[in-house]
């Protein structure tokens, strides 16, 4: 049965999050060889290769297992220790008398890593972490994440929840829907003149005679966004390869539309005052994509992990579209 100590789990996940030795032993305020020493601790404990030494740090498959475990154990003693400490349960420093009662209470604080998706964390979800803050003694480590993408990071052990499309539950976890978020095509007036105004006879009388079947630049997320490029697919009825741009920011991606860059889909928390405001215009009204999103989080009794799901659930129902 694997049993480590909880320096040599918060090492372990020092040591992943942190990236290499050096940064892992600032973290933890101990030397590198301190690090190296608890790792091969632990590799010696488990019989098998935890880490592979390499820049970044890469945690082998079984130092995924491992990390799991790491992070479920830390958690647990952080819900426990401050569930001592409010019922009374226990000393602190301020009981003691020794030591700084400040450093007592931040020990107690409990970090967690979550997956979320660009367009959430620009729209929703930063919102529902907030409305924690005098709920949960946590601090947040935000991966950002395609949402069709986020349940690997489940499966690795490195995050405790996240953002997904995926309604079945990762192993270990639980899953719950969200709602939708609807995606519109559009562009700025300007790229619209340029490109739609003058429909070529293929085009002509077509309700595609515009940016899509023209192949107009188009905007992507980053290389694994796949939104507007199946979007475009599906309205053409044949795969197409316009050029496309890479703007990696949820607020920058929907910046470049409007300062006429290409075409992409936004959501319309995001598109709806553009809209109004005429920067932006829908190039094909009634053609929405609507993407289910699902809450996934580990299967372990903790507080703070409850509360944290609970409240995002919460700010979803308001800010999202009921799943259909």
């Amino acid at each position: 049965m694997m049993s480590f100590q909880l320096d040599h789990a918060a090492t372990l996940v020092a040591l992943v999050d942190e990236g290499s030795f050096e940064r892992a032993a600032r973290s933890l305020h101990v030397t590198p060889s301190a690090v190296s020493q608890r790792i091969h601790a632990m590799e010696e404990a488990v019989g098998s290769v935890l880490v592979q030494r390499t820049t970044p740090v890469v945690p082998t498959q079984a130092g995924r297992v491992a990390l799991r475990y790491a992070r479920q154990l830390l958690l647990v003693s952080a819900d426990a220790a401050r569930a001592l400490r409010l019922d009374g349960g226990g000393p602190t420093a301020a009981h003691r008398g020794d030591g700084d009662a400040g450093d007592a209470a931040s020990s107690l604080t409990i970090t967690i890593p979550i997956a979320a998706n660009g367009d959430s964390l620009a729209t929703w979800f930063l919102g529902a972490l907030a409305a924690t803050r005098d709920r949960i003694d946590a601090v947040y480590d935000i991966r950002r994440e395609d949402e069709e993408l986020a349940t690997r990071l489940l499966r690795r052990g490195e995050v405790m929840a996240a953002i997904t499309t995926t309604a079945k539950p990762v192993q270990g976890c639980t899953s719950t829907p969200l709602g939708m978020m609807r995606y519109r095509a559009v562009s700025s007036p300007g790229f619209y003149e340029r490109w739609c105004r003058e429909p070529d006879d293929e085009t002509a009388g077509s309700p595609l005679g515009w940016p899509l079947r023209r192949l107009a630049p188009m905007i992507n997320f980053d290389r694994s966004d796949m939104l507007q490029q199946r979007y475009l697919d599906s309205v053409l009825g044949k795969a197409a390869q316009p050029p496309s741009h890479y703007v990696p920011a949820a607020q920058d991606f929907g910046d470049a539309i409007v300062l006429g860059l290409g075409w992409g889909l936004l959501p319309d928390q995001q598109a709806d005052e553009w809209l109004r405001a005429g920067r932006l215009v829908e190039l094909m009204p009634g053609s929405a994509v609507h993407v289910p999103l699902h809450w996934q989080r580990w299967k372990l009794p903790s507080d703070a992990l409850e509360l944290l799901s609970e409240t995002v659930v919460a700010h979803a129902a308001q800010s999202l579209l009921r799943n259909e």
